[in-house]
């Protein structure tokens, strides 16, 4: 067991947010797929962002990276066939979106994950993708992997998605690139559109009206991107600074795309106040810094169409919750049960242990709020946002809190503990 200790001192100063991951997977696949260059700044070299290089690199495509900058000589939609099965680790979204990619080869691929990944569902991908002619062999009529992908020639779609998942989306885009016509996907409900964005920073046509997305033409320049940081990996500190005494800290260049801004909606309607100053457009995506010092909150009601906008930002919403005066209630977040692991079963159990009291419900939890945290024994259930959830919980903590791993945070933010140990060094 690893041991957490409560902090004793305030978390202050500034910190850099990690690159976005989600836009970090989606420029290494279009560069690669791009004619010419491409350039990236401020890539987030996590695990799960270095298996889509690698995946990549298997694939043909010469990328060379040095932490966070990337360089990538674009194959212009064309690929070469695989010598070996493609591994995707742990890393939900490389597995979706390359599904799409791999659709439209004219070669045959098989794909698959870690232990996690190969529990997660994949008919949401497959299903759209065999309406679009794909060839997909696998476990549980090729909704789990490992999978078998016989490429073959893509027709278009009109694609109406049945879960909100800007992976499906993405996925049907990407192989939209490898077919002949328009491709169109309508949305449930709004969900992340890097995707939509990045394309247009590699200049394909697409036109969106609404929930519905048409890629017009599979024509990508390759460029220079500069990713933004990580809305979701910032959401950690936000809350860590609103927990902890005398705290006031800032993020800079973090994304600021509102279908990620959930979580500073929820901020704003449990009570708390943050500034946010120069605000910019890099790549259509809006970025900007964000500052935030401690202050008492209120429990609110999380539910609806703003459930995919802070999807990921959830456990550490519910952690502050257990700080807020009155109650949360969280509903419509059964997505959460998908993940790499059920999030809402694994939320309320950590937050159990530490002395909160929380109570499962069908498709999201109920909070009591001011609640003191004792410390204890806890599991990251080997997910990212679990372990991080559980370590900025600790600060807090009457007493230490003992967690069974914190490598999988490297999945999304490898320097999550020296960021951690910088802001609590106290400016004098």
């Amino acid at each position: 067991m690893i041991t957490l200790t409560p902090t004793k001192t305030p978390l202050q100063g500034s910190i850099d947010a990690p690159g976005d991951k989600s836009i970090s997977h989606r420029a290494i696949i279009l560069g690669s797929l791009a004619k010419g260059n491409t350039r990236i700044s401020n890539f987030l070299p996590s695990e799960d962002c270095l298996y889509t290089i690698k995946v990549c690199q298997q694939l043909g495509v010469k990328i060379n990276y040095n932490q966070t900058e990337v360089e990538i000589t674009g194959q212009n939609l064309k690929l070469k066939e695989p010598s070996v099965p493609l591994y995707f680790g742990n890393s939900g979204t490389t597995a979706r979106l390359m599904l799409g990619v791999l659709a439209g080869q004219d070669f045959f691929s098989s794909v698959y994950g870690d232990k996690y990944l190969s529990e997660r569902p994949m008919k949401r991908v497959v299903t759209p993708l065999k309406k679009m002619g794909a060839i997909f062999d696998g476990r549980e009529n090729s909704s789990l992997l490992p999978l078998s992908i016989r490429g073959s020639q893509l027709h278009s779609i009109r694609y109406r998605i049945p879960v909100k998942s800007a992976q499906v989306k993405s996925a049907i885009l990407l192989a939209g690139l490898f077919a002949k016509g328009e491709t169109t996907v309508i949305e449930k409900g709004k969900t992340r559109d890097h995707t939509e964005k990045m394309l247009a920073s590699f200049q394909a046509q697409i036109q969106i009206h609404e929930n519905e997305i048409t890629l017009i033409d599979n024509q990508l320049q390759g460029t220079d991107i500069l990713i933004p940081g990580d809305i979701s990996s910032s959401a950690y500190f936000l809350v860590a600074a609103l927990l902890v005494p005398n705290s006031h800290i800032t993020i800079r260049n973090v994304s600021l795309n509102e279908t990620r801004t959930g979580i500073l909606t929820v901020l704003k309607e449990m009570g708390a106040t943050f500034t946010i100053t120069n605000e910019k457009m890099v790549n259509h995506e809006p970025v900007g810094d964000i500052s935030i010092s401690h202050q008492q909150i209120s429990g609110t009601v999380i539910e609806g169409d703003i459930i995919p906008k802070l999807i990921d930002e959830i456990p550490i919403i519910a952690l502050l919750a257990t700080q807020a005066e009155g109650k949360t209630v969280i509903r419509h977040a059964e997505e959460l049960r998908v993940k790499e692991t059920d999030r809402i079963h694994a939320t309320v159990q950590t937050l159990k242990s530490l002395g909160a009291h929380i109570t499962e419900t069908k498709d999201g939890m109920i909070i009591k709020g001011g609640t003191s945290l004792k410390g204890g024994k806890v599991s990251s259930y080997f997910d990212h946002r679990m372990a991080m959830m559980a370590a900025i919980a600790s600060l807090i903590c009457q007493e230490k809190v003992f967690i069974d791993e914190l490598d999988s945070i490297n999945i999304s933010y490898p320097n999550f503990f020296e960021h951690l140990k910088q802001l609590k060094k106290v400016s004098t």
